[in-house]
């Protein structure tokens, strides 16, 4: 039975007796509320037996029952900055955010949520300065490369460490792992997996963002490349139930699809360099590319007490992308119990998360191989692909089967684009299980025992199937059949011992502990590759004749171990001043057989905060001023069977002899960082800023070199090299407009990194990282002086004034020259000058409107795409040059247009010619919500809150000159940034959202 209602009228005021226009006034527990008006008066309705929540900017929220009253004035008192504001840090320790020494990023639910994504981490694009995201260019279920304050180690992939609830979690890259098809060279290798990727955004409070090592330090070699700490959702405990419903429904579009031209027509059957006439309007790419669909719904229980509270979620996600037979679907399931006893003495919490996902037909990430777009967009032009699409396929009498149809040769690359997506199929399955489990006991008022537990598992299943008749470079000629299983499963437990005492002025906080991690990797993986099937288009592992064609690569029981002990302590003085001191020693079993193995590495890290609003007397205006500085170091995680490794047997019983010296003298990467700041608040708390400088330094990088002639072994591993980021972060915010009905809220992040190669090794005058293919344009290589990202190439031949050189004889009179050498060249570096996400936020009453744009200035990217569909004349660029007679190459004039594309164009072809400004400014983000009014909700009895939305991500560039989406990658690894090589259109995605609490 609903409780009864009374009419409350009042004030709110601050402490000098002004009143506080546009403070929150709001039923706790409900929606029901209202902003105070410019004399800070309310009136509103509420339950008879409602508590009151008074809250505005810069103040001190209060709570107060309508109990016996109907008139109330409340005076909010002054609050610098929220200094009493908790935050996760390291371990999932809290401390005060004002306390810290070095600078994080905080994203709150409503962020994740407000336009959801099947992918998490995506979400995240924009919100934090120094933290940049790339989405893999592979369609629905893609990955994502996270990188916060640039790439640093050349061995690993630069993943930061994802952390639930203080809990590391895996953060497998099983399909990375699996590369099956192409290569690196094509990039046509399966995008690795990111760490939080599967997670329910629903079942997310926030998340914290460690960026730099001193904030990372007390998880050691796991964390060198930064920290996503998760913390998660759990029951309520005033007694009360809630239950959220939300969906949505997204619809995705291919856009920046390339220019094609539609004047002239095919040349030798093949190429579009056929006489200038009026050729048929087929639209074949808008005819191949489908409308996608994503909807994504989750609900959740939440329920408790002071004693036990409950949570529990359920969610869904199903979609198809923008290519055929492309679908993904996903399940999440979580379950939370957290309960208190012993006169709140003891708080056990347990969480369970169960995931399972299916991704049917993902394409790939780019490349040569097994890319539908490399016949779509090479297909003459003027000519209907619909009938290659209906007869993809046609019967072979010989073989009793049917056999690819395509109008060329399908020898290597270019195949049926819908042979493609109806014949070479793929299914991959993850199931993904945490378990956690941690005890809290309060021994006194100031020391507490707590220990967790962790199991994290993961297995992967994938599936690819090649009809016979796939390209021979693919696969034999009954067909190819690959299956994969992998499976990885982690322990992990702490214990700590945490202390917090206040002696007079001073403060002391700290803990000491221990922890364990424990992975192991169990895989196999069947590849007939292509001889090695004897029945064609039989697709199991019977079928797979295990000779020396065939592959087998199995892991058994790879495991992996690191035993660590910890501490911290924080020292303050009248919440003003900080010193933080914290240190960790690792014991890794992969530094067993080494000088190393007993000692351990030992971690250290220094910092202090200056409230300087406290210290001293500043204006009036000056609501908050604190300036911080630390500095740590901190080790990379190293790479296994590298000090003792071994021989294997492969597939049909052949022998692999280990081809590098075991190396016993191996030591971590080690990361020396240092950073300093300041963050400030003026005009009570209305406008902010939060400004960060840091430097890393990354030494004993990991390389492995040729050994001299006569040795028993063909390489050798060294440490070596020092690679360098130097950059700087600011986030502004601020409320320009705060009224009763309205009001404009603004953030801005910018952030800059500088990467450069200060040292590699007295032996190694480069290190080809990328493609070594000279068949490829391009390659990716680390060369003292230079930066992480560069991108080396063909160019063209200049002389000493750097003017191009052109040939004076033979067929190629008149074109220019092209340095023969390889990709001996450096053309340009993938990493942007710097980022900038500035979002907004307008309301209204009970209207919302929401937007993101994100800027990438700087970076040059390079579309062998362009290259390519260039080759083939069937590029809009390409008619232009013949519609006008001739190409203009710097100043200089080129007659010969064909044979300029022909030497330029193509995989092959001239790099510094194709590449591109990557800067784009894009709307990223945009949502327009409404919420039904509280005097409805009231009505129903049942519903607290309902609100709609149109939600949209990706509408529009405002700016943008290459000719792809230069944010996609065709790697989660540190190889084939800022590289198009036929990557998947990104989407322009539109939709609704419903979200109800009962």
């Amino acid at each position: 039975m609903a409780s009864a209602q009374k009419k409350i009228t009042g004030r709110v005021l601050d402490e000098q007796g002004v009143p506080l226009p546009g403070a929150t006034v709001l039923e706790k527990g409900t929606s029901n509320g209202v902003a105070t008006n410019v004399d800070g008066q309310f009136e509103l309705t509420v339950a008879d037996d409602a508590v009151l929540q008074f809250s505005f900017m810069g103040y001190k929220t209060e709570e107060i029952s309508v109990k016996g009253h109907a008139y109330l004035d409340i005076v909010l008192a002054e609050d610098a900055v929220e200094l009493d504001k908790v935050i996760v840090t390291a371990l999932g320790i809290e401390k005060k955010e004002h306390s810290l020494s070095y600078a994080t990023s905080q994203i709150k639910n409503e962020d994740l949520n407000r336009v959801k994504m099947p992918n998490l981490i995506t979400s995240l694009t924009g919100k934090a300065a120094g933290v940049q995201i790339n989405q893999v260019s592979s369609g629905v279920g893609a990955s994502a490369k996270v990188s916060i304050r640039g790439i640093r180690s050349v061995a690993s992939d630069n993943q930061p460490l994802y952390v639930i609830d203080g809990v590391p979690m895996l953060n497998s890259t099983s399909e990375q792992a699996f590369s099956a098809i192409g290569g690196t060279a094509n990039a046509g290798n399966r995008d690795g997996g990111d760490g939080i990727s599967g997670l329910n955004s629903e079942d997310i409070e926030s998340i914290s963002i460690l960026k730099g090592a001193p904030a990372a330090a007390l998880y050691g070699s796991q964390a060198a490349n930064g920290v996503i700490l998760i913390t998660t959702k759990k029951g309520k405990s005033q007694g009360q139930r809630s239950i959220s419903f939300s969906t949505s429904l997204m619809f995705d579009n291919a856009m920046s699809l390339p220019e094609m031209q539609n004047r002239y027509g095919v040349s030798d059957g093949v190429d579009s360099w056929g006489e200038r006439k009026d050729l048929p309007k087929y639209d074949n790419l808008k005819d191949f590319f489908s409308t996608g669909m994503t909807s994504i719904t989750s609900v959740s229980v939440s329920h408790g007490n002071e004693k036990l509270q409950n949570y529990f979620s359920y969610a869904n996600t199903t979609g198809h992308g923008i290519i055929d037979k492309n679908r993904l679907s996903k399940h999440n399931i979580t379950l939370r119990e957290t309960s208190v006893m012993f006169d709140d003495r003891l708080k056990l919490d347990g969480n369970v998360n169960l995931m399972r996902q299916v991704t049917k037909n993902k394409p790939t990430v780019g490349g040569f191989y097994m890319n539908p777009l490399v016949g779509l967009y090479r297909f003459p032009r003027g000519e209907d692909l619909s009938y290659y699409k209906d007869n993809f396929e046609v019967y072979d009498e010989s073989r009793n089967l049917n056999v690819q149809n395509w109008h060329t040769s399908y020898e290597d690359f270019e195949q049926n684009p819908y042979w493609i997506t109806n014949r070479i199929q793929s299914k991959d399955v993850r199931m993904h299980a945490i378990v956690s489990l941690s005890a809290n006991l309060k021994v006194n008022d100031w020391l507490t025992v707590q220990a967790r537990g962790n199991v994290d598992c993961i297995d992967d299943k994938v599936r690819q199937q090649f009809y016979a008749s796939t390209a021979p470079a693919l696969a034999g000629a009954n067909g190819r059949y690959v299956e994969m299983d992998y499976q990885e499963i982690q322990f992990y437990g702490d214990l700590l011992l945490m202390m917090k005492k206040q002696w007079g002025d001073y403060s002391v906080s700290g803990a000491l502990g221990g922890s364990i991690n424990d992975k192991t990797v169990n895989s196999t993986r069947y590849d007939s590759k292509t001889a090695s099937l004897k029945y064609a288009n039989v697709f199991n592992l019977a079928n797979i004749l295990m000779n020396g064609s065939a592959s087998l690569d199995q892991k058994i029981d790879a495991q992996r171990q690191l035993q660590s002990v910890f501490g911290t302590v924080q020292v303050g003085y009248k919440e003003s001043a900080y010193i933080d001191l914290s240190a960790r020693n690792d014991w890794a079993s992969t530094l067993a057989y080494t000088s190393h193995e007993k000692s351990g590495f030992f971690y250290p890290s220094v910092g202090t905060s200056l409230i300087l609003s406290r210290l001293l007397k500043l204006p009036e205006w000056v609501s908050y001023a604190k300036v911080r500085a630390a500095y740590s170091l901190v080790g990379n995680d190293i790479p296994m069977f590298i000090t003792n490794s071994s021989s294997h047997i492969t597939a049909g019983g052949e022998f692999l002899a280990n081809d590098a010296a075991p190396f016993k003298d191996m030591e971590p990467e080690m990361t020396y960082s240092w950073e300093a700041g300041a963050e400030a608040r003026f005009l009570n708390s209305r406008i902010g800023f939060n400004l960060t400088f840091y430097k890393t330094n990354t030494r004993n990088q990991f390389f492995k070199l040729p050994t001299l002639a006569g040795d028993k072994y063909a390489y050798r591993y060294v440490n070596a090299g020092n690679i360098q980021n130097v950059g700087w972060e600011i986030a502004l915010d601020a409320t320009p407009v705060m009224k009763k009905n309205f009001m404009w809220s603004t953030t801005l992040n910018i952030a800059s990194n500088r990467n450069k190669i200060i040292s590699l090794h007295e032996e190694l005058k480069e290190f080809v990282y990328g493609p070594t293919s000279f068949s490829s344009s391009y390659a990716m290589k680390l060369v003292k002086g230079g930066s992480i990202g560069d991108i080396y190439g063909k160019a063209f031949e200049r002389d000493a004034s750097g003017n191009i050189i052109y040939e004076t004889e033979g067929s190629n009179a008149g074109l220019p020259k092209i340095i023969g050498d390889g990709n001996t060249v450096k053309v340009g570096n993938s990493n942007p000058k710097f980022q900038m996400g500035w979002n907004h936020t307008l309301s209204y009453k009970d209207l919302s409107l929401y937007f993101l744009v994100d800027c990438r200035y700087g970076g040059e990217v390079l579309s062998q795409t362009q290259a390519d569909m260039d080759l083939y004349g069937v590029s809009e660029v390409t008619a232009k040059a013949r519609d006008k007679g001739y190409v203009m190459l710097e100043g200089q004039r080129i007659d010969n247009v064909k044979g300029f594309y022909k030497i330029v164009g193509g995989r092959a072809g001239t790099t510094e010619y194709y590449m591109y400004d990557a800067t784009n400014i894009r709307l990223r983000e945009l949502s327009l919500s409404y919420q039904l009014p509280a005097s409805w909700m009231e009505k129903s009895k049942v519903l607290k809150k309902v609100q709609v939305s149109f939600i949209a991500r990706n509408l529009f560039f405002f700016y943008k000159k290459a000719p792809f989406d230069p944010d996609l990658v065709l790697s989660t690894g540190n190889d084939n940034q800022g590289i198009d090589v036929y990557g998947m259109p990104t989407t322009r995605s539109w939709g609704f959202s419903l979200k109800c609490e009962f």
